[in-house]
């Protein structure tokens, strides 16, 4: 029976996870420009780029569960190559143009850098503050080069959606309200989803692996769902650019935000070195596959899809 319980509190804080980042990204634009400030200084300012990572990770640290901040990162990661990508070049190739290629190249040495940091197992607060020193420096170079904010995660639903097909009447205390109503089911919904994997087991290693398929699945859901409607619409390559360009922000800010709050450290450090090889031989197959075509197609798309469950397996079966 408290099994059954768990897994409902572990489906109903997946529920509150997704809601709160469709809510927080739905009203963020009308709130911003109202407030007369940018979206994304709005978004960096209350949840992130990719406010479902930043706040399970977070939340994790401060409940005292490395294993699962760890892990959600790096499933996240490899969830993001394997499935929110090849789901999108399902429905229509999806364009790697120049934009793509330069989120993606900057991506992979910061991937490098975290899986560097967590081989040990261990991340400290000096650690933490070098991760996100770097996602400033990555998003400072893709300012700098695009001459724009780079899209990331949710803000990238803002550039796919036509800012005068929203309501201008609303009031900027509504938009507020709803965008920290999202918020609010974010927090919330990563306390039940952390307490419901540590009720579930309270073994380390479980709690690892449970992150590392299925709160890393979880909490990537928002990504897939952006990448196959905006295929759907025709693609905008600023979204192709968020999907990708969240693989450094969950290997910095998310990584790094949460040792910060609290040094993260698990005594089984071997659990994520095939995990982490794994995370960066994603980014890689989705470099090697898309890069030379300038686009990621069905074939590719059905080669990383085909790889997410041998994924699954090796984690459930080592």
């Amino acid at each position: 029976m408290a099994t059954v319980l768990a897994l409902a509190a572990l489906a109903g804080g997946v529920a509150l996870v997704v809601v709160g980042a469709e809510v927080f990204a739905e009203h963020l634009e009308a709130a911003s420009r109202r407030l007369g400030v940018s979206a994304f200084a709005l978004a960096l300012l209350l949840a992130g780029a990719e406010p479902e990572e930043l706040a399970t990770t977070v939340t994790a640290s401060l409940r005292k569960a490395p294993a699962i901040a760890f892990g959600d990162v790096i499933g996240a990661n490899v969830a993001m190559c394997l499935v929110a990508l090849p789901v999108g070049a399902l429905v229509a190739p999806l364009p790697f143009g120049r934009r793509v290629r330069w989120y993606a190249l900057l991506a992979l040495p910061l991937g490098v850098v975290a899986a560097v940091v967590v081989w040990n197992g261990h991340v400290g607060r000096l650690a933490g503050a070098l991760l996100v020193t770097l996602y400033v420096a990555y998003v400072a170079a893709i300012w700098l080069r695009e001459r724009e904010p780079p899209a990331l995660g949710e803000v990238a639903e803002l550039t796919a959606v036509d800012a005068d097909a929203r309501p201008r009447s609303r009031r900027v205390g509504r938009e507020l309200a709803l965008v920290l109503a999202g918020v609010a089911a974010l927090a919330i919904g990563s306390i039940v989803l952390v307490e419901a994997i540590r009720s579930i087991s309270g073994v380390e290693s479980t709690q690892t692996n449970l992150s590392l398929t299925l709160v890393g699945f979880a909490t990537t859901l928002e990504l897939v769902v952006l990448a196959w409607s905006s295929a759907r619409r025709g693609v905008t390559e600023a979204v192709v650019a968020a999907v990708v360009g969240s693989f450094a922000y969950n290997a910095t800010m998310s990584l790094g935000a949460a040792a910060l709050v609290r040094p993260l450290s698990i005594a089984d450090a071997h659990l994520l070195h095939g995990p982490a090889v794994i995370m960066l031989a994603a980014l890689v197959a989705v470099i090697a596959l898309a890069v030379p075509r300038r686009r990621l197609g069905r074939t590719g798309a059905v080669a990383l899809l085909v790889a997410y469950p041998v994924f699954v397996a090796y984690v459930a079966l080592r």
